[in-house]
């Protein structure tokens, strides 16, 4: 793309336009107009999100609403109006449109969500690190379609696979040098070629399970793009689109963005010029941006925004010359249901309403999933009380400890007028079906775990503790001095370095999960039941549920 100067139209939109054109472009023909619809982090979330959007009151910039959204049969509709009358359109996504799913979905191996998008129209999809919650081969079982190795076909008829293309640029297979999926796609819009280029990002190593990735490398997102202009520009492409599954953290609203930080600043700096428009995800969060003199956007999670993106392709260039972002709410209260999408969802629904519908117990208010300054949720303490109860006993594991990831805990358990709770809940906060690990450790290496919670200095993953167990850490310390020794307590007696101890973690964690290699050390490892089914298990035998008291976990400075 040729140097650019971006304007902001509105408060929704942001256009980019050259400063000047080049001599030829007035005797030619008049720009190709395209529009980009593109979605990320759907998560398999066909029905709409519980807690809908938050945005700016329009009546008071000062106070936020929430506005009810999200829903496949809500975005198929708004999808093909915001097609309408146009010539040239495609649908794309930026990664994790599965795993971590609620249960509609998830009970089917994400089957429902890959149909529903194939409805809907999308076109080419970048893999995100949620697509590897199942394995590589999983994920190529989407893709191509097919039974499920374990659990065979338990839907309402064969799954046929995607009928659209994931790409995976920065996924290479060790084995062979090539990525996983094709690195880009090339689609011609009245002659005119654009390439999509798909990838996710660099650190999906580690955030997701080892074994599942075995075999597989996540290379540097800006290097991997920029190795591949030579590569289409030989194949006659100028017009180039990438679609990152890494994001940013923005100021302002859903429909503009007054600043952004995070990764995505410094890939989208680093790309070769000729990128002309990033369309990113994994943060979860809604922008359109500029950066280095590029649209960058994003439509938050769950299917709650639809983003457009109209660009100008020049005939004579054949490249993109202006574009403009919109993000559009997926009203679910207003906008229509999509018939096809409806039957598709009752015919799920019909088979997992038994087991769904099973009552679990009640609550009394809310259990949240938000951390506190110390990093401490009231779900995040009921969970690890679950797993500990779960493992407790000497068929168990006999656990005296249990730590859960922050990042397994997808969902708040909300509390309805009745406060009942049933097992779709309960899955919809535990949605990995992950197996429970009890092991023994030394107080020295429950030390180092919890050192590990900072692998990532700039996304701190802090572990959530059962009862009984309670930890301090300073925030002013480095790595490896965090953890304060002298304040690891079980039951007011303080861990002792020699002294060994029997901890539970999910198998995501007794893998390396999230950089915790220390777990991969414990001795007596003994798998037990899944989390999520210690946490119906424990509903069922203390309801009413409420968030327990708080101070397990304390910082200092």
């Amino acid at each position: 793309m040729k140097p650019s100067t971006y304007k902001t139209l509105a408060a929704a939109t942001i256009a980019i336009s050259l400063g000047t054109a080049p001599p030829t472009f007035a005797q030619s023909k008049d720009p190709i107009d395209l529009r980009i619809l593109a979605i990320n982090d759907f998560h398999g979330y066909l029905q709409p999100f519980a807690s809908g959007i938050r945005i700016d009151d329009p009546a008071d910039k000062a106070k936020r609403i929430t506005v009810p959204a999200g829903g496949a049969e809500h975005m198929a509709t708004l999808v093909q109006q915001l097609r309408e009358g146009r010539k040239n359109s495609i649908f794309v996504a930026a990664g994790d449109l599965i795993g971590a799913s609620p249960f509609l979905s998830a009970l089917f191996h994400d089957e429902p969500t890959i149909e529903a998008l194939s409805l809907m129209g999308l076109d080419v999809a970048s893999v995100g690190n949620h697509e590897f919650d199942e394995g590589k081969d999983e994920l190529v079982r989407m893709q191509n379609g097919g039974c499920h190795p374990t659990d065979g076909c338990r839907g309402p008829h064969r799954f046929e696979g995607a009928k659209f293309r994931y790409l995976a640029a920065s996924t290479i297979v060790k084995s062979t040098g090539k990525s996983l999926f094709p690195p880009y796609a090339i689609r011609e819009f009245d002659g005119i070629p654009v390439a999509f280029i798909g990838l996710t990002l660099r650190g999906t190593a580690g955030i997701v399970s080892p074994v599942g990735i075995a075999g597989l490398e996540f290379r540097d997102e800006a290097e991997t793009v920029n190795a591949l202009i030579p590569e289409l520009r030989s194949r006659g492409v100028e017009a180039v689109v990438v679609l990152i599954h890494e994001g940013g953290f923005p100021d302002g609203d859903y429909d503009g963005c007054s600043g952004i930080s995070g990764p995505i600043v410094e890939i989208v700096k680093k790309l070769d010029k000729a990128v002309d428009l990033v369309i990113s995800g994994h943060t979860h969060r809604a922008y359109l941006c500029e950066i280095d003199g590029r649209l960058v956007t994003s439509a938050d999670k769950y299917g709650t925004l639809v983003t457009t993106i109209d660009l100008k392709l020049d005939p004579a260039s054949r490249d993109i010359i202006a574009a403009r972002g919109e993000n559009h709410i997926v009203r679910s209260e207003t906008i229509a249901r999509n018939p096809e999408q409806t039957a598709l969802i009752a015919s799920y629904e019909k088979l997992s309403a038994p087991i769904a519908n099973r009552p679990a117990g009640s609550i009394t208010e809310t259990l949240s999933r938000a951390p506190d300054a110390a990093g401490e949720s009231p779900l995040g303490n009921v969970i690890a009380d679950a797993q500990l109860a779960a493992t407790r006993g000497e068929k168990g594991g006999g656990a005296d400890i249990a730590f859960t990831n922050p990042g397994g805990i997808r969902s708040d358990i909300v509390k309805r007028e009745s406060g009942a709770v049933s097992y779709a809940d309960v899955f919809a906060a535990q949605p990995f079906r992950n197996q429970l690990v009890t092991m023994t450790l030394t107080g020295a290496q429950i030390k180092d775990a919890l050192e590990q919670q900072w692998a990532d200095p700039k996304r701190p993953r802090i572990l959530q503790v059962s009862a009984g167990f309670n930890f301090a850490w300073d925030a002013a310390k480095g790595d490896g001095e965090r953890i304060v020794a002298e304040r690891m307590m079980l039951n007011g007696a303080r861990i002792e370095p020699s002294a060994r101890y029997r901890v539970t973690v999910n198998n995501y964690l007794s893998v390396g999960g999230d950089g915790f290699t220390v777990f991969t050390g414990g001795a007596d490892q003994l798998t037990g039941s899944y989390d999520v089914d210690a946490l119906y298990d424990y509903f069922l035998k203390h309801s009413p549920v409420s968030p327990a008291p708080g101070g397990r976990i304390s910082r200092m400075n």
